[in-house]
C-alpha cells in the first residue's frame, strides 16, 4: 500500500509504503489534547517505507514524561502528521493528513478507553481496550 499526505498548508509532504501494521483510534488524554477532543485516528506504517518528500516537520516531545512520544507537525499551519513512540516499530500516521483518508477504511480497534469521554464515539463491533493491548 502507498499512502501520500501532508499538512493543511502544503509546506510538508510525505509518502508511506508497506503493509499497515495497525489501524486504530486512540482516546487517551494525550491524543485528545492534540486532536481538540476527538479520537486520534491513525494508521501505523513501517518506518523503512516512510519519508518526507517536501519540507520538514517540527517536533514536540514532553520533557516531563518518562517515555514521551515525539509528535511531528507542520511548523507553519500546525497540522499533526505523525507520532513516533519509543519502542514501537512504526510511524503512526494521522489519517486526517492523508490525501485520500478513505484508504484508511475503519479502525481495527480503539485503545486507551480508560480515558474515554462520553462524547467520543466507539465504532460498534470493534474491539476496545483500556490500554494498549499486549
Amino acid at each position: 500500500m502507498r499512502l501520500e499526505g501532508g499538512c493543511y498548508c502544503g509546506a510538508v509532504r510525505y509518502a508511506a509504503e508497506g503493509d499497515p501494521m495497525l489501524k486504530a483510534q486512540c482516546v487517551c488524554r494525550e491524543c485528545t489534547h492534540m486532536t481538540g477532543g476527538g479520537p486520534n485516528v491513525f494508521i501505523a506504517m513501517p518506518p523503512g517505507g516512510f519519508e518526507y518528500t517536501k519540507g520538514a516537520p517540527s517536533q514536540f516531545k514532553r520533557p516531563d514524561l518518562p517515555n514521551p512520544v515525539t509528535r511531528e507537525f507542520c511548523g507553519t499551519c500546525g497540522a499533526p502528521l505523525t507520532t513516533r513512540a519509543p519502542g514501537f516499530p512504526a510511524v503512526i500516521v494521522k489519517v486526517g493528513s492523508l490525501d485520500d483518508p478513505s484508504l484508511y477504511g475503519e479502525p481495527d480497534m480503539t485503545i486507551f478507553t480508560c480515558d474515554q469521554q462520553a462524547f467520543q464515539y466507539l465504532p460498534p463491533g470493534r474491539p476496545a481496550f483500556e490500554r494498549m493491548p499486549g
